[in-house]
C-alpha cells in the first residue's frame, strides 16, 4: 500500500449542496483536490464519501491527507514540514485607538474590549458588564465579564443552552443548581442548558469571572432561587491547567479546558501560548471571544490593526480575516471560547 502524499498544506473550504455526494482524495495524488480523480487506483487508498444533507454546509477539507478524522480538516497541517508559517504583514495599516468604553473597532465586526474600562469608581457587591453580544456582530455567543467584591452573586442561567466561566482572579465557592465546587483562579467551568450558577467570594480579593452562554442569549437570567436540577450523568465540571494535556500546533500549543469530553458538545474553551510571532493571516469557522490572560501583541485585520495586553477580550466573527501578533519576548498566554466548534487548530 502507497503513502498518502500532501496535496496541500491547508484545508480546502467548500460550500455543499444538499442531496449531493461528494468523494474526498485520501491518496493526495488527485488533480481535483480535495476531491477524487480517480488516480489513487493502484495505491489501496480509497477515497472518502460524504453526503450532503444540509444545503450550503460548509467544511473545509484536509489537505495534507494526514488528518485523523477524514474527510475534515484537524489541524494537523499545523506540525508538518511548511505547514505553519508566519505572515508578512503590511506596516503601513491605521493603528485603531480605545473609545470610551475602552472598545477599539477594527475591520466589520472584530474588536478589542478591555473590560474593567466601564467599571464604576465605587462598584457594587457583584458587577456585570457585556463584552460580546448580538448589537456588536455576533451570531452565536455573548459573552460577560463579572467581579464580585462580597457574599454572593445572583443565581444566573441562560434561556439558550450552555455556560462555559472562566475563573480569573480570587477564591470562594461557585454553585450550579445545588452541586458546590470550590473556585479557584484559572480554572474552565461548565454549566449544562438548563441549570444554573452562583458563586460566593471568600477571603479579601476580588472574585472575577468570563461568562460566555453558547448560543447567543440577549442577556443572563437572574432566578429567585437555586434550582436543584444538577446534571449527575456529567459529574465534572472543572478543568484546570495541566501541562501534561497541551497540544502542539506549530510553535504554539494549547489544552483543551471545557469540551465534550465533560459533556460540551457545541462550545469550546482552551488555553493557549503564543511566542513571540507573527502567525500568517487565516480565518476560523467558528466565533471566538479570546481573553488575553499575559503578553502583548497586534491584532491584524485587513485594513487596521491595535495594540492588546493583558486584561484584553479580543472578538473574532467566523470567517474574518485576521493574525493575532505576540510582541513579548516571554510569549502570550490566552483563554478562548469557541461556537460553534471543537478544535482551536482549525484555521483556512
Amino acid at each position: 500500500m502507497a503513502d498518502a502524499i500532501i496535496a496541500n498544506h491547508k484545508p480546502y473550504y467548500k460550500e455543499l449542496k444538499i442531496g449531493r455526494k461528494y468523494y474526498w482524495c485520501a491518496c493526495g495524488r488527485s488533480r481535483r483536490q480535495p476531491f477524487c480523480d480517480g488516480s489513487h487506483k493502484g495505491t489501496g487508498i480509497e477515497p472518502v464519501e460524504l453526503a450532503c444533507t444540509t444545503d450550503g454546509e460548509e467544511v473545509l477539507f484536509c489537505g495534507c491527507k494526514q488528518t485523523k478524522t477524514p474527510p475534515f480538516c484537524d489541524g494537523t497541517h499545523n506540525n508538518l514540514p511548511g505547514g505553519y508559517e508566519e505572515g508578512q504583514l503590511p506596516d503601513n495599516l491605521p493603528w485603531v485607538t480605545s473609545d470610551d468604553q475602552g472598545i477599539r473597532q477594527l475591520d466589520g465586526n472584530c474588536y478589542v474590549v478591555q473590560p474593567t474600562a466601564t467599571r464604576p469608581t465605587s462598584p457594587p457587591g457583584w458587577w456585570l458588564r457585556t463584552l460580546v453580544e448580538q448589537a456588536s456582530g455576533s451570531q452565536h455567543m455573548a459573552q460577560f465579564y463579572g467581579e464580585l467584591r462580597e457574599e454572593c452573586s445572583p443565581v444566573l442561567t441562560s434561556t439558550a443552552g450552555d455556560i462555559v466561566l472562566w475563573t480569573m482572579e480570587g477564591t470562594g465557592q461557585i454553585s450550579i443548581s445545588g452541586r458546590d465546587f470550590a473556585s479557584v483562579p484559572h480554572t474552565g467551568i461548565y454549566v449544562r442548558a438548563g441549570e444554573a450558577f452562583q458563586f460566593k467570594q471568600e477571603g479579601d480579593g476580588v472574585l472575577s469571572v468570563y461568562i460566555a452562554a453558547c448560543p447567543l442569549t440577549d442577556q443572563l437570567v437572574e432566578l429567585g432561587q437555586m434550582p436543584t436540577n444538577f446534571d449527575d450523568a456529567w459529574p465534572e465540571r472543572m478543568v484546570q491547567i495541566d501541562a501534561g494535556q497541551r497540544n502542539e500546533m506549530g510553535p504554539r500549543f494549547f489544552q483543551m479546558l471545557v469540551d465534550k469530553s465533560i459533556g460540551s458538545t457545541t462550545a469550546t474553551q482552551f488555553i493557549g501560548h503564543i511566542p513571540q510571532s507573527q502567525a500568517e493571516m487565516h480565518r476560523h469557522l467558528y466565533e471566538e471571544a479570546l481573553i488575553i490572560l499575559s503578553g502583548e501583541g497586534v491584532i491584524w485585520n485587513d485594513g487596521t490593526r491595535a495594540r492588546v495586553a493583558a486584561g484584553d477580550v479580543i472578538f473574532f466573527p467566523r470567517k474574518h480575516h485576521h493574525s493575532l501578533e505576540c510582541t513579548s519576548p516571554e510569549g502570550m498566554m490566552v483563554v478562548g471560547i469557541i461556537h460553534p466548534g471543537d478544535n482551536p487548530g482549525i484555521n483556512y
